[in-house]
């Protein structure tokens, strides 16, 4: 049998999520049965949808078991294997626990190349948030040239590539952020025409009047609340939404409304288009060749947040819910 140190939920939490929410654990793994395959983690991927996992909220997943580990986008490397499909030593991505090992039957795997890039871009610029964001631009934001586009969580591990796709298609693109430091960042680095700080900001209307003086024609959403109203009321007429996530809402003991005037969605022919991205899981191909292409050319750029030990992960996860990480917040197990 082998040992396995992992993190489990040990209870729900009621608004903010709080250290004893998680425990530690050292559990024993039982022998492989035929078909499955231990798969030593190597690292893992942290990402706001894992908060509303964590209540027993009606959503697109599941929630996570309680006294079980909790699980998220990995990267690990097979150790033993009783599967055909798998062999020692081919290095795979999928859901795992939150764990130092899995057992696993295969399905939902997919093996990828250690060589072609470094582990973590396959969970960061070359996975599923690049995946997202790449999806919810093209395919729903549209932004083209003369228009202007605006991101929430402008250097988050989505709004950085969502921001760098939309200045390649040709529009000015306006962000915000939590800090000055990944605000500089945005404009210097990942090519925004403008990016304002929401911690210190106090009238989220007037800065998107100064910044957006054209209105707003695309909108992609990661934050919702106070700031999704103001931009929500500078939509033009066709706007589109791509409406990826709503962060600052995650942790409300209580929902809150939803922006006034409603009646503008069919005055201003709006499309507010919620997704989720493992919907299109047939175009990742498509991506992979796009994305890929560009990092190769210089013409994408994306940060990181590695955090050394799986240990860390749940306060790193408290970080994560706070806004604390730069680009895609990723724990070396």
């Amino acid at each position: 049998m082998t040992d396995v140190f992992q993190i489990v939920l040990a209870k729900r939490p009621v608004g903010d999520v709080t250290a004893d929410c998680f425990r530690k654990e050292t559990a024993k793994l039982p022998a492989l049965n035929d078909g499955e395959i231990l798969i030593a983690s190597r690292f893992l991927s942290l990402d706001p949808y894992m908060r509303p996992r964590m209540s027993e909220l009606r959503s697109y997943v599941p929630p996570f078991e309680l006294d079980k580990p909790l699980t998220g986008g990995s990267v690990g490397e097979v150790v033993e294997s009783r599967n055909p499909r798998y062999a020692k030593g081919d290095t795979v991505m999928g859901l795992l626990n939150w764990a130092s090992h899995t057992v696993h039957d295969g399905k939902g795997l997919r093996k990828i190349d250690p060589a072609a890039a470094p582990l973590q871009a396959n969970l960061g610029v070359l996975g599923m948030p690049s995946f997202t964001a790449w999806y919810g631009m093209k395919h729903i934001c549209k932004p083209k040239a003369g228009e202007t586009a605006f991101v929430s969580a402008a250097t988050g591990a989505v709004g950085q590539v969502a921001g760098q796709l939309a200045k390649l298609a040709g529009a000015t693109v306006v962000g915000c952020a939590g800090d000055e430091q990944k605000c500089q960042w945005a404009v210097r680095e990942a090519g925004y025409d403008a990016c304002f700080n929401h911690r210190t900001e106090r009238d989220y209307g007037a800065v998107l009047d100064k910044l957006c003086p054209k209105g707003i024609d695309s909108d992609f959403e990661n934050v919702g609340g106070k700031i999704f109203h103001e931009v929500f009321a500078r939509l033009n007429n066709f706007g589109r939404v791509a409406f990826c996530g709503a962060i600052s809402e995650y942790q409300d003991k209580d929902p809150i409304a939803g922006p006034p005037k409603m009646f503008t969605i069919v005055q201003r022919r709006l499309t507010i288009q919620g997704f989720i991205v493992s919907d299109h899981a047939a175009m990742l191909p498509e991506f992979v060749a796009e994305v890929g292409g560009l990092l190769k050319a210089g013409k994408l750029k994306s940060r990181e947040t590695i955090v050394d030990g799986l240990a860390k992960a749940p306060q790193a996860f408290l970080g994560l819910l706070k806004g604390e990480n730069f680009g895609k917040l990723i724990v070396k197990v």
